[in-house]
């Protein structure tokens, strides 16, 4: 670690653990708390009528009334899921305040400079509770504009698009689940690979979002965007569920909580949850998918102003694959559509985690949390993508397979203070983390019992330190100027076990944010966001550029506005812009490394929100990209299967209890799928609908992917193969076929 760094480092750590402790007892503040479960509300927005003051609820449902202005008589109270409420100051000098739970309108929805990317960044349990979901990864279909695609049997991370970026597996998106990162850095099927399916859908309390680099605390792999999963803290009742539909699809869940009722009301809670999952699929071949998740979570208060999160969770998965088909083979009936030429594939995988936050609310104001976290990782992927191209007998079957360790720490520190006679807020913080991966695995394989060749095998090592600083300054109740800096870390060391060679690399970059907001009335509120992000190249590639190409940086700017058409639509809409340096690819499935080039990439998106009715909505949205490469001919600088024009919406109908539902589409059109153009993949659109009927005690729900059954290419890849019988390679487009008509009953008990 260079000299200044490292100073940097200590000096933050040092200002913040001296804060700290100059800052114990007990701080002046509000608990929310829900009137039927009396557990804590989080994210509600306590604010005064002339926004001089506001405020979040924490996880605790504690609100820091240190920055409150003197002479304010009312403040208002809104959250997702509850009753807006206006309050008198006896009201909150009580210091704990009930909440009743209601279906939130648009009409709750406010408009005010102090947001950070706009009204649409955060999807509630009830949002995926109202979509058909078979697993936590297609919730992040619920981002606007955001696309997912799979292609090796359902249990390995889908293939992720998002503003005019192909980001493979997660490289250019940053994936988080309670502060434990999903991205798999140098992993041996690619960077960044990010595999949700260790999370359980029905334990996900909100999932925050936002896109472009834009963030501070957001470091490695934030370019294109973040997506920040939480799960449930309390379970507001025991449930057992259980799921079934067509091709021998069979899913149970269940949660239950382990203290007592009224251990809960004291802000104490530890639930334990399972969920079992098996299919055969919808191809020709079957693909015997099976999936075991378990997590106990734990969430206290542990004095008062202080609490702990900590939890442990495991996933084991197995599956059968038919891989990626091309369209000759189809075409001239060798197979059908949901065929395969090589039904060997498949693989599995498992994770086992553990995590303990800590959070401690200062007397003045501040907040402090420190977060220590563990995962094991096991993988294994058996692929063929080329057939007989390389290995005109045996095939070109390959192995991935790695184990990995990773131990991380972060901490940061939020204080609310004047700076120039100015409300602001400071929020500093630093973390590390460290990813130790044995025998990092590349083999040609023949029906996966047999190791016909090594291409690569390794073991990785990898350090991320990194620190940050961001100040929010509200110049006026219109305006609030963001500046932000971070700086990372990276040391690299991989030992190639084929040829004894030990290579090692270091680097370091520094991210410079800037961000306004200015709002123009309670109508309208305008925003303009900068700032680099960059995501880390592997290993493998770091130690072969001598530390020169180790993170690849990205510029960004978004200029937007959020309207509110009254008081039941909401619109908000951006144009943004992206710039990539030259970066350089470990390519797993060939373990070769590729020159990207640099990239540019600029488009718009619009979002809308309607309530067409008291409780029946309806939403879109709009992405526009245009992604090209730079430095080479006009003719050849289209990036290869980067989304152009994509679409998704729908109309939901939302009840407390009783009838729930709603139907819901995602358009991609055509876009190229190589660099001249001359091949496209082909768009789709599918919909989706779910129907729900709600009581007290139990809840029947039916949910259908593709309703009208279209026949549509889920992933696709412009590839050169050949079949067993061929002379020479062809190249074309080989694809996955998407999920046909899926019908899925299920029926939850709650107790």
């Amino acid at each position: 670690m260079p000299q200044t760094m490292k100073k940097n480092w200590l000096l933050t750590l040092w200002m913040t653990f001296s804060l700290a402790v100059a800052g114990q007892g007990k701080p002046a503040g509000l608990t929310l708390l829900s009137e039927t479960g009396k557990t804590p509300v989080t994210d509600a927005t306590v604010y005064s009528s002339d926004f001089s003051f506001m405020e979040i609820s924490d996880e605790n449902g504690f609100v820091s009334l240190k920055q409150l202005p003197a002479g304010i008589k009312k403040l208002l109270i809104t959250a997702v899921g509850f009753e807006t409420r206006e309050l008198t100051e006896t009201e909150w000098m009580a210091g704990t305040l009930y909440l009743r739970t209601r279906v939130t309108t648009l009409n709750d929805v406010l408009v005010r400079a102090s947001a950070k990317t706009g009204v649409f960044k955060t999807i509630s349990d009830l949002d995926i509770h109202l979509r058909p979901i078979v697993n936590s990864q297609e919730v992040l279909r619920m981002v606007p504009g955001l696309f997912i695609g799979q292609h090796a049997g359902g249990g390995k991370a889908e293939q992720i698009f998002l503003r005019g970026f192909d980001l493979d597996h997660g490289t250019d998106i940053h994936l988080s689940v309670d502060g434990l990162p999903v991205n798999m850095v140098s992993h041996a099927h690619g960077q960044g690979y990010a595999d949700l399916h260790f999370v359980i859908p029905e334990l996900i309390e909100k999932v925050n979002f936002s896109k472009g680099p834009f963030d501070a605390d957001k470091g490695n792999l934030a370019t294109a965007g973040y997506v920040s999963f939480r799960t449930k803290n309390h379970l507001q009742h025991n449930f057992a569920k259980l799921e079934g539909g067509q091709y021998n699809t069979l899913r149970a869940i269940t949660g239950i909580n382990l203290l007592s009722a009224g251990a809960r009301e004291k802000n104490q809670s530890l639930y334990i949850a399972g969920e079992g999952s098996f299919t055969q699929g919808y191809f020709d071949s079957p693909q015997d998918f099976s999936r075991l998740n378990g997590m106990i979570k734990y969430h206290g208060s542990t004095g008062k102003n202080s609490s702990l999160t900590a939890l442990v969770s495991a996933l084991k998965s197995k599956w059968n694959a038919s891989g990626q088909i091309p369209d000759r083979a189809v075409e001239d009936g060798s197979i059908g559509f949901f065929g395969a030429i090589d039904d060997k594939e498949g693989g599995n995988t498992a994770r086992y985690n553990a995590s303990a936050e800590f959070l401690h609310n200062l007397t003045n104001g501040a907040v402090l949390r420190n977060q220590l976290y563990y995962s094991r990782y096991e993988f294994e992927l058996y692929s063929n993508f080329t057939f007989f191209k390389e290995d005109p007998v045996n095939g070109d079957q390959i192995r991935q397979k790695e184990k990995r360790d990773i131990l991380g720490y972060t901490l940061s520190y939020q204080q609310d203070h004047s700076l120039f006679g100015k409300r602001s807020r400071f929020i500093t913080g630093a973390g590390f983390r460290y990813d130790a991966v044995h025998n990092n695995e590349l083999s040609r394989t023949v029906n996966r019992t047999i190791t016909s060749s090594r291409i690569a095998l390794g073991n990785i090592r990898e350090l991320n330190a990194g620190i940050f600083l961001q100040e929010k300054i509200f110049l006026s109740n219109k305006v609030d100027l963001g500046l932000g800096i971070r700086a990372d870390h990276f040391s690299n060391r991989y030992e190639d076990l084929l040829t004894s060679v030990t290579g090692r690399s270091q680097s370091a970059i520094i991210s410079p944010k800037l961000n306004l907001n200015y709002r123009i009335n309670d109508q309208v509120q305008l925003y303009w966001q900068n700032g680099q992000g960059f995501h880390s190249n592997d290993t493998r590639v770091a130690v072969q550029q001598d530390g020169k190409e180790v993170v690849t940086p990205a510029w960004g700017s978004d200029l937007g506005a959020i309207v509110k058409l009254g008081k039941k639509a909401m619109l908000q809409t951006a144009f943004w812009y992206m710039w990539m340096k030259q970066e350089f690819v470990y390519v797993g499935d060939e373990g070769v490394v590729e020159p990207g080039g640099r990239t540019r990439r600029l488009g718009w998106d619009l979002s809308l929100r309607y309530e067409l009715l008291k409780n029946l909505y309806a939403d879109m949205d709009f992405s526009i990209a245009d992604p090209r490469a730079l430095d080479v001919p006009k003719a050849e600088n289209r990036l290869p299967l980067a989304p152009r024009f994509t679409s998704v919406g729908g109309f939901t109908w939302r009840r407390e209890s009783g009838w729930n539902g709603s139907i819901r589409y995602r358009y991609m059109a055509d876009r190229p799928a190589n660099e001249d153009n001359s091949v496209l993949a082909k768009g789709y659109f599918v919909a989706d609908a779910a129907l729900n009927f709600s009581r007290k005690k139990w809840e029947a729900g039916l949910s259908i992917q593709n309703l009208f059954d279209a026949r549509w290419k889920e992933t696709q890849f412009d590839t050169e193969s050949r079949l067993f019988n061929e002379s020479a390679p062809v190249s074309e487009i080989h694809f996955t076929p998407g999920t046909p008509f899926f019908a899925r009953l299920s029926f939850t008990l709650f107790f």
